[in-house]
């Protein structure tokens, strides 16, 4: 029988299970990969917020990424959070040497508000880490970030989209969720170079559980990528993961609760 791919998550650990390397891989396990991982940073978190961050020395960061890549082929990869700017630079060196797709979530801030890349790795982040991007997953504050501009309509996504874009992704995903848009249907916009803006709608799913959205999404992509679909394809298949998770979503804790990795069977 012909093997699941390998799909490598490169993230934060979240020790409430909702994001992160949790979220990550419940999703590739959810949707037939089998998961692989490199923790970048420890977070002490929960429904409620994140209480505290540790993280790894660069070169075990590194370590980890290279173990993984001497013993498995890697088939996709996602990065989440990277957190500073000497991890970064750690990875930048291996993963410059991929032949696999590479998704970039540009994770900065947690859904609690807690800064979750340090202010002195933005400009790693824009200058090493968005090149390396097949796709780029931003949400609107991140995306006005690397883009330096920011974006309230259409027009906005179309600029802010080509400025990340000659920064050096191949691909932007601007997602929508953090838009004031009508209650029913919410866009996510792909923007590719040379190309205009293709509007990807879902329906609006009013839920408070969103905590590990961005993760799920990213991963869901990466691993669909792993599968050789099409990049609109497997940006389409992963909304439809995220928003059947969102439509059962639900608490497990105090504070919000994650998609429901499970919703897909």
């Amino acid at each position: 029988m012909q093997r699941p791919p390998n799909i490598l998550t490169i993230a934060g650990s979240d020790s409430g299970g909702g994001a992160g390397i949790q979220a990550d891989l419940k999703t590739m396990t959810m949707l037939g990969a089998y998961g692989m991982s490199v923790i970048t940073a420890l977070t002490a978190q929960n429904g409620l917020g994140v209480t505290g961050i540790h993280a790894p020395a660069p070169a075990f960061v590194a370590l980890q990424l290279q173990t993984v890549l001497d013993g498995f082929c890697v088939d996709a990869a996602k990065t989440g959070m990277l957190f500073s700017s000497d991890i970064m630079e750690a990875l930048v060196p291996l993963l410059e040497k991929r032949r696999f797709p590479l998704v970039v979530d540009p994770v900065c801030v947690s859904t609690s508000g807690h800064r979750l890349l340090r202010e002195d790795a933005v400009e790693t982040l824009k200058t090493r880490i968005v090149p390396l991007a097949d796709l780029l997953t931003p949400n609107r504050h991140e995306a006005e970030l690397l883009a330096g501009m920011p974006i309230a309509g259409e027009a906005d996504v179309a600029e802010a989209g080509k400025r990340i874009i000659n920064l050096g992704a191949k691909a932007v995903l601007i997602k929508g969720g953090h838009f004031a848009e009508n209650p029913i249907m919410v866009t996510d916009w792909l923007i590719e170079r040379d190309c205009d803006p293709v509007p990807l709608r879902q329906p609006h799913i009013g839920t408070p559980n969103t905590h590990g959205t961005g993760c799920t999404l990213s991963a869901a992509i990466a691993t669909w990528l792993g599968f050789e679909m099409p990049l609109r394809v497997a940006v389409t298949r992963a909304q439809e993961y995220l928003n059947k998770g969102l439509v059962k979503s639900y608490a497990p804790g105090e504070g919000f609760g994650p998609p429901n990795h499970m919703a897909w069977k």
